[in-house]
This record gives structure tokens, C-alpha cells and sequence, in this order.
């Protein structure tokens, strides 16, 4: 019952300026400690600025590779948080109505009732002057 939603993967070119971008703040990090840049990080990044710069197609399965495992993280973690939301939110709620005696949606069951049908008494308007 799962549909299939195709989503698009990002162009080459942005996806090389993001990984320069990740490996420049990894290349200077080492600086706000005092300690000298990390001289591979920075020949990575300026490697990918080229790269995503020319759009090249070197970046083609590269940029696949990381939209697949961001597509694997995002099933594994949606379920996860999903999960942690339901228990820390809908959950205690829920506690809290059923200690409350709270019922909302009028789903006890009455044997006095005939019927559980809600009347409707409001008079239904004309069609016209609709807007």
C-alpha cells in the first residue's frame, strides 16, 4: 500500500559546492583550537569546488551514491521520530483523558440510547450569494 514518490536527485553542481563547503569547515575547525588546518580536507574541498563548478559528470555517482544513502537514513529515521512523537505526545495525552474519564469522540456505548445519531438543527442556507 506504500506509493512510490520519485524524487528528483540534485545537480552536480550543487552538490560539489556542498561537499566543498563540508570539507572547508572540516579543513579550518582544527583553527578555533589552535592546531594548523588539515591540509587534506582542504585539497578535498578545493577538488570538489573544481569539480561542482564544471558541473562535471566525475560527480555522477558520487552525487547517486549520497541521494541513496540520504533516501536509506530518511526510511530509517522517519519511523524513529515518528515513533518517539507518538509516545511523548499522543500517548500521555491519552493517558491523561482516560484518568480525566474524558471522552471526546462519544465512543462509549450507551444501553439507554436508541440511537447515536446527532441532530442537526442549524437551518441549511441557499445556494445563492455563495462567495
Amino acid at each position: 500500500m506504500m506509493q512510490k514518490i520519485e524524487t528528483k536527485i540534485s545537480s552536480n553542481r550543487s552538490f560539489g559546492l556542498v561537499f566543498f563547503t563540508v570539507f572547508l569547515i572540516i579543513s579550518i575547525w582544527p583553527l578555533m583550537y589552535e592546531n594548523p588546518i588539515r591540509v587534506w580536507s582542504l585539497l578535498i574541498s578545493i577538488i570538489f569546488l573544481i569539480l561542482g563548478l564544471t558541473n562535471s559528470k566525475i560527480l555522477t555517482p558520487l552525487n547517486q551514491l549520497w541521494f541513496k544513502f540520504g533516501m536509506l537514513l530518511g526510511s530509517i529515521i522517519s519511523p524513529i521520530v515518528m515513533l518517539v512523537i507518538f509516545f511523548i505526545v499522543i500517548t500521555p495525552i491519552g493517558l491523561f483523558m482516560k484518568i480525566m474519564n474524558k471522552d471526546l469522540l462519544n465512543k462509549k456505548y450507551d444501553k439507554k440510547k436508541i440511537t447515536y445519531w446527532i441532530k442537526y438543527n442549524k437551518p441549511t442556507d441557499t445556494m445563492k450569494n455563495q462567495f
